[in-house]
């Protein structure tokens, strides 16, 4: 078993202080030092290869001194004693004394442990375990945990870590000498485990992949550092911080093992604890952001049924094994189903039951939630698939069992008021709902039945007012001599109606009055100005007033009565044709795009003439301008608003003169609708971002049939 795992049982806390309160276990098996000293002479008689490449090239055995003097070990802190003498006077004083390798750049502070092998067999009698342990936690002298009060304590606590010796030169590498931390750690006596493998402290819950590890590393002569779960005399598990390390002789040959363990159960369970409590907060994290990310998708719908065709793609693929949602009409009679299944190849199942109805409209639970209008916490229900067989036809029964018939839960979609319909989740287990599931789809229904509502309630609204500005525009009027055509259609996202408008206008003076115009905003208020404006340029063009007095004189309302905002427009007068059938056109624009006149022989003209300020802003100069063209047989003038060519991402004039460059391709002979209809054409290119009116007027030559 490894530290990552969390089904590792719980073991008691020795009094024993754990190895990272002392030294750094992520250097340990890598950076401690182990020597073997004979103390009658003070030579080094054994080392490990960390002790070794401390020295460089110094062959064992050496004095101590010539070793601490070749690793450029030197104490922490200030002493008038040599290195040697220093570690030598700890030794027998059974403590520890923080010393600094300047080989290494003299910054990490590591501890030297003396522990005389007292009781250890004849060869091991007059010897010393000295053990170089790097320290965790500790910097500069000048830190206040690296006093030398409080290394000297550290030390202390750091003589009672386990060591123990092993001896590869006898059968199954037997411990020969152990000291009393770990008889304290493991429960046993020196008498029950010397002579013995280690591997006595190994139980059912040991993870064989670190004992592997351990064994591997110990018949390649290296050292091994490993966290694992051990067991004491009385049967209690614990976790095991083990680091084993070769000693050498002068020849290069292992001696003994030395190894260090500390309990580190407190440790591992407070590292458990943690990763629990982050994983929680993670899974609520993730809970989240599911629940924003599905309820934003439904927000970003403005269609009611697309939501509801939406929410089960989304719902199926995180609970249960496929879902279905029945929305619900205004009546609160079910009118619409939609599924989905966790699995993509179960569609043409989903499809079955999206044709017939009855399996969950007759659905004495679905019909419950529906009829109930106070909030009740749903709960999960086992499905009783034989009352399945009364509303079921064999192949929509085969269906459902196909997809999965376990446990079902039904969450009401509330809205503001009343239920909007309900969601269906069902899953082939028979236990499949959390608590944190239930609360999930609890939370995800009525997000969704509040955003389904929305989208009814503006379906509601914007149908209104489209129908409002709809009836605002004018029936084209047959004109005598002229063919006219004209398109009004909404924005691409369908978001809002805005104050488009085209009029066509036959005076008793013979001329035609021809207008388009937009005003600014996409709202009820815009689509009511519309109206207004466009009424009060019919009553102005009836009294024969000139374009220039017509814009005038609709400015002077506006600013004085507060009709509209701002507003833009092209009005224009077409005179009866002459003898030659040709008309003159004397137009004025107010802040607006220049209508285009497209010629007979396939050029194309620009009325970019008589601008002047938009209505209801002040007027710029004396008098409004005015200026005339020639409408020939057979030319058509084309008038628009900016919601035909203007995009976000391309600048308006390229799309002016792409839009004047392919209206002079345009087929010649066209009636006014094909003309229309190809100008639409052209700028079909994608989404359009504001309303668009198209109002078409040509110029029909003598002769040619009319209708």
């Amino acid at each position: 078993m490894t530290l990552n795992e969390t089904s590792s049982p719980d073991g008691t806390t020795p009094s024993t202080t754990v190895l990272p309160d002392v030294v750094d276990p992520s250097q340990v098996a890598t950076g401690g030092a182990v020597l073997l000293l004979d103390t009658a002479t003070q030579e080094v008689v054994d080392a490990n290869r960390v002790a070794a490449r401390l020295a460089g090239d110094l062959g064992i055995p050496s004095s101590f001194g010539s070793w601490c003097t070749a690793a450029g070990i030197v104490p922490a802190f200030g002493t008038a004693r040599s290195t040697s003498e220093a570690i030598l006077a700890a030794l027998r004083e059974g403590r520890g004394i923080a010393v600094r390798s300047t080989r290494r750049g003299g910054d990490a502070i590591s501890w030297a442990v003396g522990l005389p092998l007292v009781g250890a067999p004849d060869r091991l009698a007059d010897r010393a375990l000295l053990v170089l342990l790097p320290l965790a936690g500790l910097g500069e002298p000048s830190e206040p945990d690296s006093s030398p009060g409080s290394l000297q304590m550290r030390a202390a606590v750091a003589s009672h870590l386990s060591f123990t010796i092993s001896d590869p030169s006898l059968p199954d590498d037997p411990l020969v000498w152990v000291n009393p931390a770990f008889c304290e750690v493991t429960g046993y006596s020196a008498d029950e485990v010397l002579g013995r493998n280690c591997r006595f402290l190994q139980g059912p819950g040991t993870d064989p992949g670190a004992v592997a590890r351990i064994r591997t590393a110990i018949e390649a002569g290296e050292a091994v550092g490993e966290t694992l779960l051990n067991h004491r005399k009385d049967g209690t598990p614990f976790w095991n911080q083990v680091v084993v390390s070769p000693v050498h002789d002068e020849e290069g040959r292992v001696t003994h093992h030395v190894g260090i363990q500390a309990d580190v159960t407190e440790r591992v369970h407070a590292e458990r604890r943690h990763v629990l409590e982050l994983d929680e907060v993670n899974r609520e994290n993730q809970r989240l952001s599911l629940l924003a990310s599905i309820t934003q998708a439904l927000v970003d719908l403005f269609d009611e049924d697309s939501g509801a065709a939406l929410l089960p793609e989304l719902v199926a693929p995180h609970f249960g094994t496929w879902c279905a949602v029945v929305v619900t009409d205004g009546t609160g009679e079910p009118r619409l189903v939609h599924g989905a299944a966790r699995d993509p190849e179960r569609a043409a199942d989903i499809a079955v039951l999206e044709r017939s109805h009855r399996w969950v409209l007759e659905s004495p639970s679905v019909l419950h939630v529906l009829s109930t209008h106070h909030s009740q916490v749903p709960a999960p229900f086992p499905v009783e698939v034989a009352s399945l067989e009364d509303r079921t036809t064999p192949e929509e029964l085969a269906a459902l069992e196909r997809l999965g018939l376990g446990t079902a839960l039904v969450v009401p979609l509330r809205g503001r008021d009343r239920h909007t319909g309900v969601l269906v989740v069902v899953s082939e287990d028979e236990d499949a709902f959390s608590r944190d599931d239930l609360h999930d789809i609890v939370a995800l229904g009525a997000r969704a039945g509040l955003a389904l509502d929305n989208a009814r309630l503006y379906h509601r609204e914007h149908q209104a007012a489209l129908t409002l500005q709809r009836s605002m525009l004018p029936e084209i009027v047959a004109a005598p001599g002229l063919d006219c055509a004209a398109l009004y259609d909404p924005a691409s996202d369908g978001t809002d109606v805005g104050g488009d408008w085209y009029d066509v206008v036959p005076l008793p003076t013979g001329r035609v009055a021809v207008t388009v115009g937009d005003v600014v905003g996409h709202d009820v208020r815009a689509a009511a100005s519309m109206g207004q404006l466009r009424s009060v340029i019919r009553t102005e063009a009836w009294s024969g007033r000139s374009p220039a007095e017509v814009v005038a004189g609709m400015d002077d309302l506006v600013r004085s009565l507060g009709m509209a905002d701002i507003a833009t427009c092209v009005f224009a007068l077409v005179d009866p044709p002459d003898a030659h059938g040709t008309r003159r056109i004397t137009y004025t624009r107010s802040g607006h795009l220049a209508p285009l006149l497209l010629r007979v022989d396939g050029s194309v003209e620009l009325l970019d003439g008589a601008l002047t300020t938009p209505i209801g802003a002040p007027i710029i100069g004396e008098e409004v301008p005015q200026a005339e063209a020639l409408l020939h047989p057979g030319d058509v003038l084309v008038l628009f608003t900016d919601g035909l060519v203007e995009r976000r991402d391309r600048p308006l004039r390229a799309q002016l003169a792409n839009l004047a460059t392919c209206a002079g391709e345009i087929e010649q002979g066209m009636d006014a609708a094909g003309v229309r209809d190809a100008i639409v054409e052209v700028c079909a290119d994608g989404r359009r971002e504001d309303d668009t009116c198209v109002l078409v007027v040509r110029n029909i030559p003598s002769g040619e049939p009319t209708d």
